[in-house]
C-alpha cells in the first residue's frame, strides 16, 4: 500500500470518530455560533453528567425533525448536525441544567452506535467547496446588501447584531451567522446547514432573506391599513359626538327630530283609538331608551310597522258588474260556473254596500278554488282584483309548518316579525286587497304549531274583524279583505278550515277548450315573449290539436304552454340565423320541432283479452283512465291485490269477489271455482297510490270476464261503487272522469244511475261524442259489456 493511500485512510478514520449526540428541539446550531441550551430530558441530562471534568468536552448537536417527540430515535433526527464544544454547564432549580455550547464544524451522522443511556454515533466532518471565487464574492456582496435592508425593517434585529454581522469577511461564516439569528422555520435553517457548496448556500440564504423581507413588508402594510382604518373610525366617532353636542345645544337633537317625525306619522296613520294609544305609549318609552341600546332598535322597528300599516287607507271599489264580466271573459276561456259565481258575489256585495246602514260590517264569503294544476285558479284571483280595482296579494302556504308564519313571532324573540297576513297587507298598502292564500291544501303541522288552526280566525268573517298578530299585539280589522284560497285537493284541507270556505271546482279542460285557450291566449303570449312577430309564425288549429293529443297529458294547460314555447324557440332560432322568414306550423311540422309523439290513447294499445277492463279514476290532476287486470292460477280461492291500492279500494275488490261467488251459478260460473283457483287483481302503474270505492263495478266485470273466459266489448269505460247485493252506488268527480275517457278515445261510458244529474256539468261537445248508460245494478253492467243475463 502506498504512502498516499495510508494518509487518506488515516484521515478517513480521524473523520469518523464516535461522539455523544445531543438532540435539540426547534433549534439549529451553526459552526462558530455560541448559544445557551436548556437540558431537561433524562437522556440529555445523562449525556451532560458523563462529560469529562477536565479537557475538551466535545459533542454533536443535531436538530429533531419534530420538536414534539420526547424520546427521539435515529429516524427522528436530521442527518447533518454540528460538532460543538460544551463551554460551561449551570444547574437550574427544577433539576434541569443549562449549557453554553459553541459550534465548530458541520458533521454528518453516519451511524448510531448506542441508544442508552444516551445517543452515541460515528460522524464524519463536512468540508465547504467553492467553484468560482469571483461568483462567491458577488453572491456575498449581494447577500450583505439585502441583509442590510432586512436589518432596517426587522424588529427583532438590533443595531449591535447588525454591526457584528456586516463586519464578517469570511463568506461561510457570514452566511451561517446571518441565517442563525433570523426568525425562519427550523427546516430552512437545516437546509442551509446541510449545504456544503458555498455558492449554493449563499443563494439559499439570499432566497430566505428576500422572503423574510417580503413577509415583514406585507405584515407592516396590513398593520398600517388596520391602523388607518381604526384612526378613521375614531375620527368619525369624535366628529359625530361633536355634531350631537352642537345639535343638542341648538335644540336639534337627532333623536328628538326622529321622535317628532314618528309622532306625526302616528297621527296621520288614521289608527283606531286603542291602537294609537299603544303607539304613543311605545313612543314615550322609546324617548327614554338610549339610542345605543339594542332595545331602542326593537321599539323603533315596532313603531315603524305600526305606522306603515294601512289602518285607514282603502282602495275605491269598481262596482260595474258588466265591466267585471268583460275582464273575466277576456282573461279566461270557459270556467262559466266559476265566473258566474264570482259575478254573483260581486253583485251581492255591491247591493249590500249600497243599502247598508252606517256602521254595518260587510261579511264576504271565503272562496276556495279547487282543481288540478294549470286550470287558472291563481290567475282568476288577479282578474277579480282588476275587476274590483283592488290591490292583489298572494302568499304561498305550501310547506308552511310554523303557526308563527300566520300570526307572527312575539317581540321577546330576537329578529321577531309579524306574520304573512300583516306583511301582505303592508305590501298591498291598502286594508281591502284581494288576498290569495295559494296551495292551502299543502299546509303542514309539527311541534311549532298548526298553521291551519291559526287560519281559522283569519278566514272566519265572524272573527277576523279583530285579528291579533303576536308581534303587533293590537287588533287589525280584516273584514274588508276578500280572501281567496286555492287547492289541488280540497279533501286534504282540514275539516274546520274547509267548513269556513265556499268551494268552486275548477275541472279539467277538454280538447276544444285547450285548443281555444292556446289559440287565444297562449300562442300570442309566447310569440311576444320570444321576440317574434305575428307575421313570422302562425299555428294552425290542427297543430295545436296535435300538441294537446300527443305531447301533453294533463287537466290544465301548463305543459301545453311549455310545448308552444318550445316550438316558438326553435322558430326564433331559424329566423335569427335567417334560415326562414316566416313559418306556418302544421301538424306535420310539430313532429320536426317536438320530436316523436310522447303519448297515445291508451285504449287503442290494450289487447282484447278476458279479464281486462277499463275503469275511470279521479286524481288531484284531473281525471284519468284506469286499467284493471285479472288473472287466475291453481289454488284455494285466495284473492291477491297489487298496484299500491288503498284500504277502501281493497275493500271494493273483496266486495266484488264476494258478489261473484254469491252469484256464480246465475252467472254461469263453476260453483266451486274458489276451491280450484286463486285470483289476482292488478292495477297497472304500481308506483302511483290508488284508492276509493268507484272501481267496484270495474273489478266485478274483470273477475266475471276472466272466469267466463270472455273478453269485454271494446270502447267501454265504467265507474261506480258496488254493494254486496250488486247495487251500483253513486260516485264523485264524474265530469273529470268522463273528460279523461273522452281524451283517451272511449266511446261508451257506464256510470251509476244517481249520477245522471251530473251530466249538465259535462261540456256539450263531450256529451255529443260519447254514449252514456246509467245503471242501477251490476246485472245491467254485465248485460251491456258481456251480453250476459243472470239465470233465474
Amino acid at each position: 500500500m502506498s504512502e498516499k493511500e495510508n494518509t487518506q485512510k488515516r484521515k478517513s478514520n480521524e473523520q469518523r470518530k464516535s461522539y455523544s449526540i445531543l438532540p435539540l428541539r426547534n433549534t439549529v446550531l451553526f459552526p462558530h455560533q455560541v448559544i445557551p441550551i436548556y437540558i431537561g430530558r433524562e437522556q440529555s441530562l445523562n449525556l451532560i453528567d458523563e462529560l469529562p471534568k477536565d479537557g475538551k468536552k466535545t459533542i454533536v448537536v443535531v436538530a429533531q425533525k419534530d420538536g414534539s417527540v420526547e424520546q427521539p430515535e435515529e429516524s427522528d433526527l436530521y442527518e447533518w448536525g454540528t460538532l460543538a464544544v460544551v463551554m460551561k454547564v449551570f444547574d437550574i432549580p427544577d433539576k434541569a441544567k443549562s449549557a453554553i455550547v459553541q459550534g465548530i464544524s458541520r458533521v454528518r451522522i453516519d451511524k448510531i452506535t448506542e441508544k442508552k443511556p444516551y445517543l452515541k454515533g460515528k460522524v464524519s466532518r463536512g468540508r465547504d467547496s467553492v467553484d468560482s471565487k469571483i461568483e462567491l464574492e458577488a453572491l456575498t456582496t449581494n447577500l450583505k446588501s439585502i441583509y442590510q435592508k432586512l436589518i432596517e425593517i426587522a424588529p427583532y434585529l438590533t443595531e449591535e447584531q447588525a454591526d457584528g454581522i456586516l463586519r464578517i469577511e469570511n463568506s461561510a461564516k457570514f452566511a451561517d451567522r446571518a441565517i442563525s439569528i433570523m426568525n425562519i422555520p427550523t427546516e430552512e435553517k437545516q437546509a442551509v446547514l446541510e449545504c456544503l457548496d458555498l455558492e449554493m448556500r449563499l443563494e439559499k440564504c439570499t432566497q430566505f432573506v428576500n422572503r423574510e423581507i417580503q413577509r415583514i413588508e406585507l405584515s407592516d402594510k396590513i398593520q398600517s391599513d388596520v391602523q388607518d382604518e381604526i384612526s378613521k373610525t375614531q375620527r368619525e366617532y369624535f366628529l359625530r359626538e361633536q355634531m350631537k353636542a352642537i345639535r343638542k345645544e341648538l335644540g336639534e337633537d337627532e333623536a328628538s327630530l326622529e321622535n317628532k317625525d314618528i309622532e306625526k306619522l302616528i297621527k296621520d296613520a288614521l289608527m283606531p283609538k286603542d291602537v294609537e294609544k299603544v303607539a304613543l305609549k311605545e313612543l314615550d318609552r322609546l324617548q327614554r331608551i338610549p339610542t345605543s341600546s339594542p332595545e331602542y332598535t326593537v321599539a323603533r322597528t315596532y313603531l315603524d310597522w305600526l305606522v306603515e300599516l294601512p289602518w285607514g287607507k282603502a282602495s275605491e271599489d269598481n262596482e260595474d258588474i258588466l265591466n267585471a264580466k268583460v275582464i273575466l271573459d277576456r282573461d279566461h276561456f270557459g270556467l262559466e260556473k266559476v265566473k258566474d259565481r264570482i259575478l254573483e258575489h260581486l253583485a251581492v256585495r255591491s247591493l249590500k254596500k249600497s243599502r247598508a246602514k252606517k256602521g254595518d260590517r260587510l261579511k264576504s264569503p271565503i272562496l276556495c278554488f279547487g282543481g288540478p294544476p294549470g286550470t287558472g285558479k291563481t290567475s282568476i284571483g288577479k282578474s277579480i282584483a282588476e275587476c274590483m280595482g283592488r290591490e292583489f296579494v298572494r302568499i304561498s302556504l305550501g310547506g308552511v309548518r310554523d303557526e308563527a308564519e300566520i300570526r307572527g313571532h312575539r317581540r321577546t324573540y330576537i329578529g321577531a316579525l309579524p306574520g304573512r297576513i300583516i306583511s301582505g297587507l303592508k305590501k298591498a298598502g291598502t286594508r281591502n286587497p284581494i288576498f290569495m292564500l295559494d296551495e292551502i291544501d299543502k299546509l303542514g303541522m309539527d311541534f311549532r304549531g298548526d298553521p291551519s288552526s291559526a287560519l281559522l280566525e283569519v278566514l272566519d268573517p265572524e272573527q277576523n274583524f279583530a285579528f291579533n298578530d303576536h308581534y303587533l299585539e293590537v287588533d287589525f280589522d280584516l273584514s274588508d279583505v276578500i280572501f281567496v284560497t286555492t287547492a289541488n285537493r280540497v279533501d286534504q284541507i282540514p275539516g274546520p278550515l274547509r267548513d269556513r270556505m265556499e268551494v268552486l271546482e275548477f275541472t279539467g279542460y277538454i280538447m276544444p277548450e285547450k285548443v281555444a285557450i292556446a289559440r287565444e291566449y297562449l300562442v300570442p303570449k309566447q310569440i311576444k315573449e320570444h321576440g317574434l312577430k305575428k307575421s313570422e309564425i302562425k299555428f294552425k288549429d290542427e297543430s295545436l290539436e296535435e300538441i294537446v293529443e300527443y305531447y301533453t297529458k294533463e287537466a290544465g294547460v301548463r305543459n301545453l304552454e311549455r310545448q308552444v314555447a318550445n316550438v316558438c324557440r326553435k322558430v326564433a332560432k331559424e329566423i335569427a340565423i335567417k334560415e326562414r322568414a316566416s313559418v306556418i306550423i302544421s301538424s306535420k311540422k310539430i313532429n320536426d320541432y317536438l320530436g316523436p309523439r310522447k303519448y297515445y290513447p291508451e285504449v287503442s294499445e290494450r289487447a282484447n283479452k278476458p279479464g281486462i277492463v277499463l275503469g275511470l279514476a279521479w286524481t288531484s290532476f284531473g281525471g284519468d283512465v284506469l286499467f284493471i287486470e285479472a288473472s287466475k292460477m291453481p289454488g284455494k280461492g285466495n284473492l291477491k291485490l297489487t298496484g299500491q291500492l288503498g284500504d277502501v279500494m281493497k275493500e271494493s275488490a273483496q266486495a266484488a269477489f264476494s258478489y261473484v261467488r254469491s252469484k256464480s251459478e246465475e252467472l254461469g260460473i263453476e260453483k266451486d271455482f274458489h276451491e280450484k283457483f286463486d285470483l289476482h287483481l292488478h292495477v297497472p302503474a304500481g308506483a302511483i297510490p290508488k284508492d276509493g270505492p268507484s272501481a267496484g263495478i270495474t273489478m266485478t266485470c274483470a273477475i266475471v270476464s276472466l272466469l267466463l273466459d270472455k273478453p269485454l266489448k271494446q270502447n267501454f269505460a265504467m265507474t261506480g261503487e258496488i254493494s254486496l247485493r250488486g247495487n251500483v252506488m253513486p260516485i264523485g268527480g264524474l265530469k273529470e272522469k268522463v273528460t279523461a275517457a273522452h281524451r283517451s278515445g272511449v266511446k261508451h261510458i257506464i256510470a251509476p244511475f244517481l249520477n245522471q244529474k251530473d251530466l249538465e256539468d259535462i261540456p256539450k261537445q263531450v256529451q255529443k261524442d260519447l254514449k252514456f248508460s246509467f245503471v242501477k245494478d251490476v246485472e245491467e253492467v254485465l248485460n251491456l259489456v258481456l251480453d250476459l243475463r243472470l239465470k233465474s
